[in-house]
């Protein structure tokens, strides 16, 4: 169960950093476009990055239920 945990963890990171180059390298070229398309970007970026915070959370509940 850790393993697909570890796994999923990745993967969220991942793809917060995907969402986060593609949107930096998006606003940089002027390809963005308007200010509701910026304001999607960011939100998938909060989107992932709580993904990613609530798995660390799972990971570390579960290694801490496993020591005891």
């Amino acid at each position: 169960m850790s393993i697909l945990l570890m796994l999923l963890l990745v993967a969220a990171m991942a793809a917060t950093a995907y969402v986060l180059v593609r949107g930096v390298i998006a606003m940089a070229n002027g390809q963005a476009g308007s200010s509701e398309r910026q304001q999607d970007w960011m939100r998938k970026r909060v989107l992932f990055q709580a993904v990613a915070i609530v798995l660390v959370v799972l990971i570390l509940f579960m290694a801490g239920a496993s020591s005891s």
